[in-house]
């Protein structure tokens, strides 16, 4: 997409470190069972997995500041557990990790978020989800929002992560992107179906190909297509640039200034893709207030993203491997004169 001097990715990776950033959106709680498959169940046509062990991880908006704080950010998480078993296990995790937890708000009246993969032989075998869809109440709004307000001086850039879990709501996204802006903070958007048209005047906007399909009721078959849907976008949202990303196919940015840049997966092998998308938006948003280009932070985000989809599980991008893939992806584009 861009050619970035090696210089330049140092003095770009350097100025990550210590960057603040606040994430607000619905706040998951990742857990795995992992066992092998040795015979089929004689009461129905399903394997029988035999567990091995398990674990839980950090998922949704967690997730997302997982992987700032691997790139070496400081991440403010703000968003909703349920007074719950899982939402504990979640918070103990978070404080695990040093991530500050006053913007965590206990919402008694939904459970927590909690997403269970069962794996066998390193392939996903099923998933159950536990949750709430339901939007959270306006006193939890208010409290959600108070954090961003207080915060808004020391954080360099928003992340707003939405699942469609109940968080991110109308009310609560006009605010904080208005809030964003009145302070010239960086804003970007990892948006699900339902409030999708409703993020203008943001940053950067981060939807997949299933998302765009979805919300414009059309097929994106040629890069024609993808054009059009990308410029549909970002004239409606009046975004400084459009993210798309579209799986095997690589990524499309769409900017203010009408240009349009593509580029291919860099992923050189893929064990699973869940929590990519996390990587991404992580990735963008800590390359933006870092001083990137949108071009550039779209570059290190594809390399990032591409990278975590050779793990299975979800995990956070390692900022050293990142660097490392970066270096030999640019030495590799000056040695034989291609361009990003």
């Amino acid at each position: 997409m861009v050619q970035i001097s090696e210089q330049r990715l140092h003095n770009l990776f350097n100025n990550f470190q210590g960057k603040t950033i606040a994430v607000i959106g619905d706040l998951m709680l990742d857990s795995y069972i992992w066992g092998k498959v040795n015979r089929i169940s004689p009461e129905a046509p399903v394997p029988v997995v035999d567990v091995e062990h398990e674990h839980v991880r950090l998922g949704g908006a967690a997730n997302v500041a997982h992987n700032i704080k691997s790139l070496g950010g400081k991440p403010i998480l703000v968003g909703v557990l349920g007074d719950d078993s899982s939402g504990k296990k979640l918070l103990n995790i978070i404080r695990e990790n040093d991530f500050p937890a006053e913007g965590i708000i206990v919402d008694k009246s939904r459970p927590t978020t909690v997403k269970t993969r069962i794996i066998a032989h390193n392939q996903h075998v099923a998933r159950i989800d536990r949750e709430s869809r339901s939007e959270i109440s306006t006193a939890i709004q208010d409290q959600v929002f108070d954090t961003l307000r207080r915060n808004i001086d020391s954080i360099d850039g928003i992340v707003i992560e939405d699942y469609n879990k109940g968080v991110v709501v109308q009310s609560l996204i006009k605010h904080t992107v208005a809030l964003a802006n009145e302070h010239r903070k960086p804003i970007t958007v990892d948006p699900k179906f339902n409030n999708f048209f409703e993020f203008t005047n943001v940053t950067l906007f981060k939807p997949n190909r299933n998302e765009v399909e979805e919300v414009l009721g059309l097929r994106m078959n040629d890069e024609q297509q993808v054009v059009e849907a990308g410029r549909q976008i970002l004239k409606r949202l009046q975004a400084s640039g459009v993210l798309l990303t579209r799986g095997e196919q690589g990524m499309s940015l769409f900017e203010k200034d009408g240009s349009i840049t593509h580029e291919t997966t860099k992923a050189r092998s893929v064990a699973d893709v869940s929590g990519a998308g996390d990587t991404v938006i992580a990735t963008l948003t800590m390359a933006l207030v870092a001083g990137a280009t949108l071009k550039e932070a779209a570059t290190l985000a594809n390399i990032a993203g591409g990278i975590v989809c050779g793990y299975v599980g979800i995990v956070p991008i390692n900022k050293a491997e990142l660097v490392s893939i970066m270096l030999e992806e640019m030495n590799h584009r000056t040695h034989t004169g291609e361009t990003i």
